[in-house]
């Protein structure tokens, strides 16, 4: 994705925040890349998925019309949350990185819920999970 100026601080710099959008992009197309879209599989399923947890180290900061990579990993899952590795990268270089815990909700009341088996089943094995 390509930083544009509504991302950026009065000196051309990625606003801190901005981070998290881009990290919520990149969910979402990590998500449809498994197959799964995410407002179908909500209105289907009743389940919302929520950020639980967030925990970001920046390095280095992206600057105005930068073109980035920010990608997502699956690194735990258990029977309501799953915990995602995030990166923002400038070609070779990690800008910030993200560990991001997800937890899935009932969307009538936001309770806990466990993860429907629609999604479950297109997640990818991680070592330790308990799929």
């Amino acid at each position: 994705m390509r930083v544009y100026f509504q991302d950026t601080d009065a000196g051309g710099v990625v606003f801190h925040a901005a981070y998290l959008n881009f990290f919520e992009r990149s969910r979402t197309e990590w998500l449809r890349g498994l197959g799964v879209n995410p407002v179908s599989w909500s209105q289907e399923s009743g389940c919302l998925i929520v950020v639980r947890h967030l925990e970001l180290a920046y390095r280095t900061p992206a600057r105005l019309d930068d073109v980035l990579y920010v990608g997502a990993r699956l690194v735990a899952c258990r029977q309501a949350q799953f915990t995602l590795q995030q990166q923002v990268r400038r070609g070779d270089d990690v800008l910030v990185d993200a560990k991001v815990n997800l937890a899935c909700v009932r969307q009538r009341d936001l309770y806990p819920m466990a993860m429907p088996d629609s999604l479950r089943c297109k997640l990818p094995r991680t070592q330790g999970d308990n799929k």
